[in-house]
């Protein structure tokens, strides 16, 4: 099968942002070619390299294009291109002043999805998030220490790697929150991963909803993947419409403006003294959506910043 592969040519800053719009308009996946991953990769002190070149650091320093790629199948990508375009107009605009997205030049190639595949497929590694959650692709054997929990994903099929910091995120304040014999409900679930981590991590039972067929799938094969599918329901919806289903957790790790136009929703299906983990906020969007949830009667607990993005965890009630 062949495939367009589009690429955009942006900032660090932006790099997030136009990746989200790319995923919503494939697939086969997005790749984010940045040379100040690399030199941060360096400093984190649990990542351990054989050889680097000694000029990277000075180049980061004066590198300002970052390359976000997706992969179209080629009977689909002109039309999807021109809403990717679209989105990426609008984008700028609504970033202006906040964000610096560079040039927005594009690129394009035809490539065999095959060799995409394979290559895509070697970049990934087992990913250790928190104190014990390790994400690992369903390729690659395993082995965790003692207390790890492994979360298997077959990352093909929808966005939720958990490399993205919004993910990573909820991930670690699930770790913090979580305790043994809750109930989660998970919100645009994607990949279904944070459902999966909390059932692994000792959840009952985790209920998941999403709008996106291939996300349900996916999320359901993922949930099979790891051995929890009798522990994990997954629903294509907006919401736990018409569903008497109250957890002790709830994630929602969408848009900041998806997240406001459910805050009178979302909560309803939170119990009293339960937690509600929230993610997908840019800063601009920040104090809107804290306010529409402690309108709602929330107490925010923390919030938390990684590049970018921002999350947060409310209480409710008591």
């Amino acid at each position: 099968m062949k495939f367009i592969e589009w690429t955009v040519h942006t900032t660090t800053a932006g790099s997030d942002l136009v990746a989200d719009v790319l995923w919503d308009h494939t697939n086969y996946g997005v790749t984010v070619c940045d040379i100040n991953d690399v030199i941060a990769l360096q400093s984190d002190k649990r990542t351990f390299w054989d050889y680097m070149d000694d000029d990277l650091a000075e180049q980061a320093k004066s590198a300002g294009d970052v390359l976000v790629k997706c992969y179209l199948p080629v009977d689909i990508a002109d039309a999807e291109i021109a809403k990717i375009n679209a989105e990426l107009s609008a984008l700028r605009e609504r970033g202006a002043g906040f964000i610096d997205f560079g040039t927005f030049e594009t690129g394009r190639r035809e490539i065999e999805g095959d060799d995409w595949i394979d290559v895509w497929k070697k970049h990934f590694r087992p990913l250790h998030i928190g104190q014990r959650i390790v994400i690992c692709p369903e390729w690659i054997a395993y082995r965790p220490k003692p207390e790890e929990v492994v979360v298997s994903l077959d990352s093909n099929m929808a966005f939720g790697t958990g490399e993205h910091e919004t993910t990573s995120m909820c991930l670690e304040l699930l770790q913090k929150y979580l305790h043994p014999g809750d109930t989660v409900v998970d919100v645009g679930c994607g990949s279904g991963i944070l459902g999966i981590a909390a059932v692994k991590l000792g959840a009952r039972f985790a209920y998941l909803t999403d709008i996106d067929y291939v996300a349900v799938r996916s999320a359901e094969h993922n949930a099979s993947l790891n051995g929890v599918a009798e522990q994990v329901k997954v629903a294509l919806s907006d919401l736990l419409e018409g569903a008497d289903i109250c957890g002790e957790i709830m994630t929602a790790n969408i848009t900041a403006d998806i997240l406001c136009r459910l805050a009178d929703s979302i909560p309803k299906n939170l119990k009293e003294g339960g937690t509600l983990i929230l993610s997908g906020i840019i800063e601009p969007k920040l104090a809107q959506v804290i306010a529409a949830y402690e309108a709602q009667g929330l107490t925010l607990l923390e919030q938390r910043r990684q590049g970018e993005w921002f999350a947060l965890a409310f209480r409710k009630g008591a």
